[in-house]
This record gives structure tokens, C-alpha cells and sequence, in this order.
């Protein structure tokens, strides 16, 4: 029987969750609502008898867990006081988890997680300096220096999404102001389109649409078909994110910066600002040296992938 890991990517919307196979193969794959859950109780259970199902389906044997989830603490084991989650405080993750499967447990930041699926599967192999920015509900960020995950002292170092761009800025589910992440991110650029669009009196595909029903993929599309408040957006979303990627680069030089997620899909109206701003406001001495990539994983889960591929690491010789 195949030995496989349970890696699961849990996200403010969805969590999906797939088994991988010691050679980063996912054998197969699903995905659940995570907003739909009140409790991390519930959600727990739902995610367990899943898995189980494709555990069944598959004919393999469990042999570990790997996590990525926003604002969790890599040391403890535990999510801390996530923005995006419904539940609040903090919540002993792998400590409850250990009631259903009784395995070796790794729980990372998801964008750590997607940092090794790059490193390991995708386009940072070879690398050891590089950075994942993942665009999703919010931003996430995964840093490797010197060929190591950067955790920091307490596991929370590198939340790039929660740098600040102006303090009197957008709230942000952190409760602060101005966080980048309220800004470039899915749910950021939805609420770039509708101050847009209130400053704007010329015609827009965007209009009609209510905000609770707007998706940054309509966005995208928008922006395909030449609507000018979607390119405005994507112009505007890449200003911001090129700035603050021109200060990360300041903290570690790395190689290489990898975009992943579904603003991706955007191409050239995400990636051409980006680049532009980030060049125009880096320090001398970086300018023309790092690269702006997209993930060789969006057509693959690389949280899923890089939370199994932790726990192969670490956990399993």
C-alpha cells in the first residue's frame, strides 16, 4: 500500500486538501468550504471525514499531516489570531487534529508552505534565496534565505501582507489601517474597483455588478476585454505591490520573487506594473537584479504540495 501525506492548504475561503506521495506526486485531491464553519470543531470534523473518503478511495496509508494556514505558528503547532478566519483568538490546531489521525503533524504558514512546494516542485529548485507572494483571500508572503524557511524567533516573521502602505489607509481584518494585503490581494482589488468606479463616469462592465458578487476573476476578465476601471485597478494594485516588493528586497536580496494565486491570471495587466514600480522605487545597488516570476505551481496546489513535502522533510526518513 502507497504511503502518502494529507497536505492541506487551509484558506479564508476554501481549504483544499490533497495526498502526496514521497516524490511530490498528488495522488488525488478535493477541496471543502472553510467560511461555512463557525467552529474550528466542525470544521475539523467535516476536513477529517473528507480526507478519509479519499484516503479510502485511493488505497493508501496515512503516514503524516502538513498544514498551511494563515497566521500559523510553525513552533506550537497552533493558528493565531487570523484575520481571515471565523475563528478568532488562538486555536491549538494540531493539538485538536491529533483526535482524528494519530500521525506525524507539521503545521506551517501558508505561504511558507507554497514557498517549499516552489522550492522543492517548481520554479526555485536550485535556488536559495528567493520569495512567494501568494495573492489569495489576502497576501502571504513565504521568505527562504540561504536556503531556509524564515521563521523568526516566535514562527511569524516575514507577513509581508501586513506591512503597512498608509496608516490611514483601508481597515484590515488585523484591525489595523493601510495593511498591503487590503490592497493587493483578491478582496483588495475588489475594493479598488469600487473607489474606481465612483470616481469614474465612463462606461465600465463593472457597474452593474454589487460588490458582495464581484470576483477578482470577473476583474481579470474585465481587464482581458480592455474595460478601463479593470486595468485602472490592475495598474493601480501592481503600484502598490511593486513598492513594497522593492522594500522586501532591501531585507534579504533574494534571487528571484514568485507570484502565485488568481490574480496571476491577469498576465501582463498584474505582472507589467509590478515590475515597472518595483524597478522604479528599488535601491541602486538591487536595481536589474531580481526576478519577477510566476509560480511553475498555479496549475498546481503548492500549499498542498509544500506542507506534504515539509513533513517528508522533517518527519519522515
Amino acid at each position: 500500500m502507497k504511503e502518502v501525506v494529507l497536505g492541506i492548504d487551509l484558506g479564508g475561503t476554501n481549504t483544499k486538501f490533497g495526498l502526496v506521495d514521497r516524490e511530490g506526486n498528488i495522488i488525488i485531491e478535493s477541496s471543502m468550504p472553510t467560511d461555512v464553519h463557525e467552529t474550528i470543531g466542525t470544521f475539523q470534523e467535516a476536513l477529517y471525514k473528507r480526507s478519509s473518503v479519499l484516503i479510502e478511495r485511493a488505497n493508501t496509508q496515512l503516514v503524516g499531516v502538513g498544514i498551511g494556514a494563515p497566521n500559523a505558528n510553525y513552533y506550537k503547532g497552533t493558528i493565531e489570531y487570523p484575520p481571515n478566519l471565523k475563528w478568532k483568538g488562538i486555536t491549538p490546531f494540531v493539538d485538536l487534529f491529533t483526535k482524528y489521525y494519530n500521525v506525524p503533524m507539521v503545521l506551517t504558514n501558508d505561504a511558507n508552505a507554497a514557498a517549499i512546494g516552489e522550492m522543492m516542485y517548481g520554479g526555485a529548485k536550485g535556488m536559495r534565496d528567493f520569495i512567494v507572494i501568494t495573492l489569495g483571500t489576502g497576501l502571504g508572503s513565504g521568505i527562504v534565505c540561504n536556503g531556509q524557511l524564515l521563521y523568526g524567533h516566535d514562527g511569524f516573521a516575514g507577513e509581508l501582507g501586513h506591512s503597512l502602505v498608509n496608516v490611514f489607509g483601508r481597515t484590515c481584518g488585523c484591525g489595523r489601517r493601510g495593511c498591503l494585503e487590503t490592497y493587493v490581494s483578491a478582496t483588495g482589488i475588489k475594493r479598488t474597483v469600487y473607489k474606481l468606479l465612483a470616481d469614474y463616469n465612463g462606461e465600465s462592465e463593472l457597474v452593474d455588478t454589487s460588490f458582495e458578487n464581484l470576483t477578482a476573476d470577473q476583474i481579470t476578465e474585465a481587464a482581458k476585454r480592455g474595460d478601463k476601471v479593470a486595468i485602472a485597478a490592475f495598474e493601480y494594485t501592481g503600484r502598490i505591490l511593486g513598492m513594497k516588493l522593492a522594500d522586501a528586497v532591501v531585507h534579504s536580496s533574494p534571487e528571484a520573487i514568485f507570484l502565485f494565486g488568481g490574480l496571476t491570471k491577469a498576465d501582463e495587466h498584474i505582472f507589467e506594473p509590478t515590475k515597472r514600480y518595483m524597478e522604479e522605487h528599488m535601491l541602486g545597488i538591487f536595481k536589474g537584479k531580481v526576478k519577477l516570476l510566476v509560480s511553475e505551481l498555479n496549475d498546481r496546489n503548492a500549499a498542498v504540495l509544500g506542507a506534504a513535502a515539509l513533513v517528508w522533510k522533517e518527519k519522515i526518513h
